[in-house]
């Protein structure tokens, strides 16, 4: 396919820059679905400005181009999914590509078309005025590849779900109500027989599992219900889309565990055994992976996430594979912090705070952190003692936050080899909290004139 000229008689005419070039074999790409439009340099090419196709052959002659343009560094914005294939193959062709956020660039008024947009990307990018994006190694994005598809095979199958407990209410069967889970062993075995026509109450009755806490009369009275052939119908269909999803998700765990395996191959093996877990099960909870997730991170990362306060084997590893394992992307665990966007976004002007608000985002690691201190607050720890000190204080939302920061901290210097946490449990967070106030009360008392006194003992503190 012949690439597009813009012809410099269609192209408006744009002053030099005020600004210091600082990187000069640099290129603007405008991202679109059906072609990108590219700048250059003007001394690099009679046509500065032009368009290819999207087609994976366009794709690499306008590589070929900004190669023999001289070019080093690409600037792109990251437009939905157009940017990968593009952003790939640049890569591999050696080029440093930097994805940088639309919201950064579009700060001026008056700069709204593909060519425009496109030189405007360079300009910046040869000022130095442009930050590319966090993206992991090349290993950790297919990692990070299948844990995303893997989310969206459990969110589709939670659909399906609902689809036949819906099916079940207008049947007016009451199983949620005598079984917490229709998808555990006994709530398939009804619906099975249901689907297959086998809709007598006391027959259905007689899967009930011991364990369960209703009594098998309730379970008559739950699974008597008004089988009409459309509610059954619907059931059975969702009932063979729940056990495509079950196939297929077994088919994406054995897909992720070959991936970690020969990303665990090719690593030595860490300097420390592999500490044992926090708690004991038996099998997988709800639709976490079968094999063992905390071995294969362990060979990854060193360390061992799990021993963390709500963080499990699973959640671990769909952090990792947002985060990856190299800390050394970010200067320090502040600007870690920052990234994940779970730390306030100070404003500050003529000396005055005017905002802290924590900004939002769609990052998916700060997402999982978050669910993380919503758990972590339920726990019988340190951290589940600064959750409910802050919630009492500030309320949930901004506990949740400051809790998912604190989050970011440990995870950060324990994927760094700083440290190897261990909970030292509530009370000695409660006691840590008590000195610190008692050493807050003792300057407030000082600077009143006044002398702090224990009233078990009646003796002085010690200043």
């Amino acid at each position: 396919m012949k690439r597009n000229r813009w012809r410099k008689s269609r192209r408006p005419r744009r002053d030099p820059s005020l600004l210091e070039r600082i990187n000069p074999d640099v290129a603007g790409i405008d991202l679109g679905s059906s072609q990108h439009f590219v700048a250059v340099p003007t001394d690099r090419d009679g046509d500065p400005v032009q368009s290819f196709g999207t087609f994976t052959g366009d794709l690499h002659r306008l590589a070929d181009w900004l190669t023999a343009c001289g070019i080093r560094s690409v600037a792109m914005e990251a437009t939905g999914v157009y940017w990968i294939p593009l952003f790939e193959i640049l890569e591999v062709k050696g080029f440093e590509v930097l994805l940088v956020n639309a919201r950064h660039v579009k700060n001026v008024p008056g700069r709204k078309s593909d060519v425009l947009d496109s030189e405007w990307l360079r300009d910046l990018h040869s000022v130095g005025l442009l930050r590319g994006s966090f993206r992991p190694a090349d290993a950790i994005v297919a990692l990070r590849g299948y844990m995303r598809h893997r989310d969206t095979l459990v969110d589709s199958m939670s659909a399906v779900i609902q689809r036949m407990q819906k099916a079940l209410l207008q049947m007016n069967v009451q199983l949620p109500q005598v079984i917490t889970d229709i998808t555990g062993k006994t709530g398939l075995a009804i619906v099975r027989d249901i689907v297959a026509g086998r809709t007598d109450p006391e027959q259905l009755a007689q899967h009930r599992d011991a364990r369960c806490h209703a009594s098998e009369r309730e379970f008559v009275a739950a699974l008597t219900g008004n089988y009409r052939p459309e509610h059954v119908f619907v059931l059975k269909q969702n009932l063979e889309l729940f056990e495509i999803h079950q196939s297929k998700l077994a088919d994406c765990d054995a897909a992720v565990e070959a991936h970690l395996k020969q990303l665990a191959d090719q690593l030595a093996p860490p300097a420390t055994e592999l500490p044992p877990a926090r708690r004991k099960r038996s099998k997988a909870a709800g639709n976490e992976p079968a094999f063992d997730v905390r071995a294969y991170l362990h060979r990854l990362t060193g360390v061992d996430l799990s021993q963390i306060d709500g963080i499990g084997p699973y959640t671990a590893l769909r952090l990792v594979s947002e985060i990856g394992t190299d800390m050394t992307r970010w200067p320090n665990q502040d600007h870690f912090a920052s990234w994940m966007t779970v730390a306030p976004n100070n404003k500050i002007t003529g000396g005055r705070l005017i905002s802290s608000t924590t900004p939002r985002s769609a990052n998916r690691a700060a997402e999982i952190l978050r669910m993380v201190a919503m758990n972590v607050g339920k726990t019988q720890s340190a951290l589940g003692a600064f959750y409910r000190r802050l919630a009492a204080r500030v309320g949930k939302a901004k506990a949740i936050t400051a809790t998912a920061h604190k989050l970011a901290m440990l995870v950060y210097r324990m994927l760094k080899g700083e440290i190897d946490y261990a909970d030292p449990g509530p009370d000695a967070y409660l006691a840590q909290q008590r000195k610190r106030a008692v050493r807050g009360l003792q300057r407030r008392a000082q600077a009143l004139g006044f002398t702090l006194v224990r009233t078990d003992t009646g003796e002085l503190l010690p200043a």
